[in-house]
């Protein structure tokens, strides 16, 4: 491959990073990429309300971030034993993690996050860290949740990918069918003729779509068929099963990740404008898919 843009995966020395530090290593086995792991600790500058600090003190935030990224490493490098081999480079910075990480997504395959990170809340659903860079980067951020124990078989379901037939939906379609693709996992394209729970719509509900829904449903099995057709062929290898249900995307999605080894879906839906940076379904999403969650940043 001509492209060598690492992937990033950021480190706190919590669990869950551990886990995308897993999975980061063996996607970058899978592109034949390097790994790029990154910890920051914070400036001298966020402890002047502590009063004079010595020296040591900030020389042993730096220690323990190296320490950190090192244990990190050894994580990943024990991750893709007997799979592969990947080269794993590590790099320590003096900074809040947000825009270090933002600046590194400019030239990033893609930043892989954990889920919550030391310093959230007990029963936290997400890190600050990653919602912020899943809504801001310059490339695809995958937020690792879900994950077996290392000892336990890897997942091998599907790779599942959200389908809306806007233009929005298109980065998400291409990385889902180059995921599966590297994978050799069936892809499992999910569409959902409204983005809204009908029964809530000023008495419009399902039982009121019902006598017309099979005309709906082949309209929009074309929309999706026809979303999908051009990247099944640049992929031929890829078994591509298609759903159509009638609204609220979220639900589906969340019931086909069940099985998933990987959820794709775009940074912003066909209700997105200009500007716009995280829709309402990738933000639900984040919040509760229970596997790896891939979030593939729209154009702007």
């Amino acid at each position: 491959m001509n492209d060598i843009s690492p992937i990033v995966a950021g480190v706190d020395g919590s669990a869950s990073s551990h886990d995308a530090v897993r999975w980061a290593a063996s996607e970058a086995v899978l592109r034949r990429v390097p790994l790029l792991l990154v910890s920051s600790y914070p400036p001298a500058a966020d402890y002047l309300g502590y009063g004079p600090l010595p020296r040591s003190f900030f020389v042993d935030r730096e220690v323990e971030g190296k320490h950190l990224l090192s244990e990190a490493a050894k994580i990943g490098a024990e991750a893709v034993r007997g799979h592969g081999t990947v080269s794993i480079q590590i790099q320590l910075l003096s900074g809040p993690p947000i825009p270090r990480l933002l600046e590194h997504s400019h030239s990033a395959k893609m930043v892989v996050l954990g889920s919550r990170g030391l310093g959230e809340f007990t029963g936290g659903f997400l890190g600050s860290v990653s919602t912020a860079v899943a809504t801001h980067a310059h490339c695809p951020v995958v937020v690792v949740r879900g994950l077996p124990d290392p000892e336990a078989p890897v997942l091998d379901g599907p790779v599942v990918v959200g389908v809306d037939g806007s233009m929005n939906s298109e980065p998400a379609i291409a990385a889902a069918f180059e995921e599966a693709s590297l994978r050799e996992a069936d892809l499992t394209a999910v569409h959902a003729w409204s983005d809204y729970n009908l029964s809530t719509i000023l008495g419009v509900g399902t039982t009121d779509i019902e006598p017309y829904w099979p005309a709906i449903e082949t309209g929009e099995e074309v929309v999706l068929a026809e979303s999908m057709a051009g990247w099944k062929g640049q992929y031929p290898d890829v078994s591509v099963r298609r759903i159509v249900v009638k609204d609220r995307p979220v639900r589906n999605l969340l019931r086909q990740a069940e099985t998933a080894q990987l959820l794709v879906v775009g940074s912003r839906g066909r209700g997105g404008f200009a500007g716009m940076v995280l829709g309402s379904t990738s933000r639900a999403l984040l919040h509760k898919a229970e596997c790896p969650l891939m979030v593939v940043r729209s154009p702007r």
